[in-house]
């Protein structure tokens, strides 16, 4: 197997207020989370209107976190390489355009709907439009940790981290395939995805949200042990979260969390769901209910869905025992 890439380098108080505290116990899964600008453009363009993603698109300018997050937000529209194709046609070399088209490719491709080929092609393409943007090699990457093998995983990161070294996504995606790694006959919590999270974290600055990824490492083991029958469905009874590491990194991140939380930060209600599974996973629901009121209604379905529960009584079991403790 090739080697895991080279990785760079006052407490807030506890309480129960947030901007966003009511559950949305209806409608599904959102992946637009909290980003309410995105949420109105999605629903212009799935009118057939794309001044609105054009707009929000070209004001979300260099933040690359977010501009991704966007990005594969509005791809997932049904209907997005269509729109996408006709943007081009319009602009014909809008990188926003290219980089829609190329994100929504992918996505296709994900579901068998689409050649692989030809959404890898529509990625290089917008590529060389935007050579400093990262957001394309973020598609490479999408399609790689799926349909690739781990020498694309790993081309489509190292180009990634180039760009913006604490891409939150792509760390995601590299440590989601690198727990699917056999664990060789090591220890329980000695593989290799816990020491590359443990890493990034280490050689973030201390602000990243970046230092969440030891326990979205956890999550994603558990995710794999399930599947292949090594873990009992049940996450709770596990033990997976209760050895000597495991243990040390939910403190160390929930502390974390107490001091640096940034609320801006377009993707913090994936770290923040990933923190309160593995809390409640893990026993410690006073400190699971104070994310528990932090997401509000802005539940992901990943990890929530893995072993293969439905993510939403998941959730809702979790967090009524959490806030009911």
């Amino acid at each position: 197997m090739p080697p895991s890439p080279p990785l760079l380098g006052a407490r807030r108080v506890l309480t129960d207020q947030s901007g966003d505290t009511a559950p949305d116990d209806s409608g599904a899964f959102d992946d637009a989370l909290d980003d309410a600008e995105l949420r109105t453009a999605r629903a212009a363009f799935t009118q057939g209107r794309r001044q609105a993603a054009r707009s929000l698109l070209r004001h979300t300018g260099d933040d690359w976190d977010r501009r991704g997050h966007r990005l594969t937000v509005l791809a997932g529209e049904p209907y997005a390489v269509a729109w996408a194709r006709d943007w081009l046609h319009a602009e014909p070399g809008s990188a926003d355009a290219a980089a829609l088209y190329a994100l929504a490719l992918v996505r296709r491709a994900l579901r068998d709907k689409e050649d692989p080929g030809r959404a890898r092609e529509a990625c290089a393409t917008a590529a060389a439009l935007a050579p400093e943007d990262p957001t394309p090699w973020l598609g490479s990457l999408l399609l790689a940790r799926t349909l690739g093998p781990e020498r694309e995983v790993f081309a489509a990161f190292t180009e990634l981290r180039r760009r913006h070294p604490e891409h939150h996504h792509a760390h995601h995606l590299l440590l989601a395939r690198l727990a699917e790694r056999p664990a060789g006959g090591r220890a329980a919590e000695d593989h290799e995805a816990y020491d590359l999270a443990e890493l990034a974290a280490a050689e973030a600055p201390a602000d990243s949200p970046l230092a969440v990824l030891p326990v979205v490492a956890y999550a994603e083991r558990y995710r794999v042990l399930a599947a292949t029958g090594l873990a009992p469905a049940d996450p709770a009874a596990s033990g997976h979260w209760s050895g000597p590491r495991a243990r040390r990194i939910l403190r160390s991140c929930f502390d974390w969390w107490l001091e640096w939380e940034h609320d801006e930060h377009p993707r913090r209600h994936i770290d923040l769901n990933h923190l309160a599974f593995a809390l409640s996973c893990a026993g410690r629901p006073a400190e699971a209910a104070a994310l528990f009121r932090r997401i509000g209604r802005h539940a992901t379905r990943a990890p929530w869905s893995y072993a293969r529960r439905d993510p939403r009584t998941a959730f809702r079991t979790a967090r009524a025992h959490a806030l009911g403790h």
